[in-house]
């Protein structure tokens, strides 16, 4: 009778099916839509992966995570732990940049399923001699498996497990020496592998920790009114990196579009000295790949970024794609752009605002792949002038498949590559852009201000599945944004929304000398400057009263010097009252550790920059295991006091015309 049994498909095309393969994985953790998009992680992290692993009946199995550097032939395999409720894990540390790949697999261990029921057999007081037989076979062929050293062990334990119940074979069958040597030698022949090889996306160490400043080059002439230079900003670095940062963020700095130019404070009509905006790429001098001729040579710029490099500063460069009128592209190739009835090219707007400076890509253009190569080669021409770190301007407002195609290209060839993602929009569009590619992602964290509003950002940003593939980088301003809470801002202001970016997330910046002179004045009825360098060049006097240069220094200062700073994900948020049972609207704390716990950080932040606030805060000693009851101290990094706790509940108060914020190391019993 011909059989009408029909094998079920393969889950792997790499795995024909097998009905006797019994383990089933499921619920793999972190995986990103199937297995679509990478996970992501920095360069020194520690990757953990999580899976529900079970087989029918009571067998023992064996788990382990498979993971390898995506074209190696080779899997790297660490043991899974079993968690309890067939929860199992594993972790391993990361390598150098690149794109890797990790999967889990799992089998049945018969020989520790058999030890387990001799175990209990002999504590029923039952007759083993039949059982040590069946544990001789498993034996024998654990040795037909084995390498030649412990093969010939193997053997001499099969003699041990044939001779009966002797007390030397029962010692040989529960010893660890037989045990370990078979735990070398593992049945994986029906070994159930994951349906899916999922990705891993390892970025450079700064991908993960990062310290931004921006400043427009233009402005930093030391003879006034005059344009400055690649060599005025480079005697700018010691002070950069003095202040604590280490990556250097420059607008645009190609040749400015004198068509349709703007003039100060957005102006339409631009007067015969106003430099125009930085973001109208493209002259007769060149486009996205020439240097405004007033910046200087190429040359002097590739020197600019080496000097950065050597005070431990990268240099980020402003990627915009979209063309000034005068732009070459516009005249070699104008199938790249949207042709209106008139023969006149299609402007920038978005009604009733109209940018006619600037002329946007036509990404639904016929000749799509070349305009597609020409997008790709501006990111590799920077880098081979030494860049590795692009700030991309609007993102969400070209293809998907775009930014997929073009930052994977990238990658293949300069992994250590980051692209911050200027993507102000939804989060869907943000979820997507840091999906296909992008390292960074700016944030709401500009218009999150009040305790739950930043409370509830931080626990989705930490708390959800956005944790494994967006890293957010947090800006308190913008050359663009001046946010209603700096407006009229006081200096006690400025520096609790800079403590806030800096303590809340590893990566964040400022547009610099704005905000650390406390700039708060903004163009009537707009979340923008007055006066702003987008449209002309300033003189700033870094010496100006009432800056907080010397705070922004001390916070970047603490952020090096405790690895709790340097990652986002881990943070408790704690309870602060004013009296039992209510809540202390007006001040903020939360508590990071480092991966391996040894440094605790406690950051308290108060929210009212006019008044002085306390509370009763509750530190959740549970967390580190620790009884309600514990004394221990904590010491201010900000004043450089030491202060005696006892328990979990403990005074606080902050006058925010002294210092409106608490970062505290806390010294816990180990």
């Amino acid at each position: 009778m011909k059989s009408e049994f029909v094998l079920p498909a393969p889950i792997r095309p790499d795995r024909p099916f097998d009905g006797r393969r019994r383990v089933v994985i499921d619920r793999v953790f972190p995986e990103i839509d199937g297995g679509r998009f990478p996970v992501k992680r920095a360069e020194g992290d520690r990757m953990t992966v999580e899976a529900d692993i079970f087989t029918d009946g009571a067998d023992t199995i064996v788990a382990e995570l498979l993971w390898r550097r995506k074209g190696d032939a080779e899997w790297s395999a660490s043991p899974m732990t079993h968690l309890g409720n067939d929860r199992w894990s594993a972790a391993f540390e990361v390598g150098a940049p690149g794109v890797y790949e990790y999967t889990v697999r799992a089998w049945i261990d018969h020989f520790e399923t058999w030890r387990k029921g001799l175990r209990k057999k002999l504590d029923a007081g039952q007759d083993v001699s039949l059982d040590l037989r069946i544990g001789a076979t498993l034996v024998e062929l654990g040795a037909a498996r084995a390498a030649d050293e412990d093969a010939g062990t193997l053997h001499h334990y099969v003699g041990l497990l044939t001779v009966g119940a002797s007390e030397a074979a029962l010692e040989a069958a529960l010893g660890e020496g037989l045990a370990a040597a078979m735990r070398r030698a593992p049945e994986k022949a029906m070994a159930t592998l994951y349906d899916k090889i999922l990705l891993l996306q390892i970025d450079q160490k700064k991908a993960g920790f990062s310290t931004w400043y921006e400043l427009f080059p233009r402005s930093w002439s030391e003879e006034p009114g005059k344009h400055g230079t690649f060599r005025d900003c480079m005697k700018l670095l010691p002070r950069i990196a003095l202040m604590g940062f280490d990556v250097l963020y420059l607008p645009p700095i190609h040749p400015i579009g004198i068509t349709k130019r703007k003039g100060k404070n957005n102006a339409l009509v631009a007067g015969p000295d106003d430099p125009g905006s930085c973001w109208a790429i493209g002259s007769a001098d060149g486009g996205h790949t020439s240097v405004h001729p007033e910046l200087g040579t190429m040359e002097e710029f590739e020197a600019f970024v080496r000097e950065a490099d050597a005070q431990g500063i990268s240099v980020a460069l402003d990627i915009a794609f979209q063309c000034s009128p005068d732009h070459p592209w516009v005249r070699e190739h104008p199938q790249w752009f949207r042709w209106r009835p008139d023969g006149t090219v299609q402007f920038a707007e978005n009604p009733p605002k109209r940018y006619e400076d600037i002329l946007p890509i036509d990404f639904e253009s016929a000749d799509w792949q070349n305009l597609w190569i020409a997008l790709r080669d501006v990111f590799f021409f920077w880098i081979d002038k030494g860049v590795k770190i692009f700030r991309v301007d609007n993102p969400h407002t070209k293809g998907f498949a775009f930014w997929e195609w073009v930052l994977g290209s990238i990658r293949e060839k300069h992994p250590d590559t980051m692209f911050l993602a200027e993507a102000f929009t939804r989060p869907k569009l943000m979820a997507r852009l840091a999906k296909g590619g992008y390292t960074h992602s700016y944030t709401y964290f500009t218009w999150r201000n009040t305790k739950r509003e930043l409370q509830e950002y931080l626990t989705e940003l930490t708390q959800t599945e956005l944790r494994e593939y967006m890293r957010p980088n947090f800006w308190p301003n913008t050359p663009d944004i001046l946010h209603e809470e700096l407006q009229g801002g006081s200096r006690p202001r400025f520096i609790i929304r800079m403590v806030l970016a800096a303590t809340l997330s590893s990566n964040y910046g400022m547009y610099g000398p704005a905000y650390e002179l406390c700039e708060n004045t903004p163009f009537p009825g707009k979340e923008e400057y007055i006066d702003s360098e987008k449209y002309e060049i300033r003189q700033w006097d870094l010496d100006r009263p009432g800056n907080i240069r010397a705070e922004i220094t001390t916070v970047n200062r603490i952020r090096k010097e405790n690895p709790a700073l340097q990652q986002t994900s881990d943070i408790t948020f704690v309870t602060i009252d004013v009296s039992q049972g209510q809540e202390q609207e007006q001040l903020m704390g939360y508590v990071k550790c480092s991966p391996d716990g040894s440094n605790v950080i406690l950051t308290v932040v108060t929210l009212d920059d006019r008044n002085t606030r306390g509370g009763w805060l509750r530190f959740p000693l549970e967390k580190f295991g620790l009884p309600h009851t514990e004394r221990f101290t904590v010491e201010d990094l900000l004043s450089g006091r030491t202060y005696e706790w006892n328990g979990e509940w403990n005074y606080i108060e902050l006058n925010p015309h002294q210092m409106p914020a608490h970062i505290f190391r806390l010294n816990l019993p180990s």
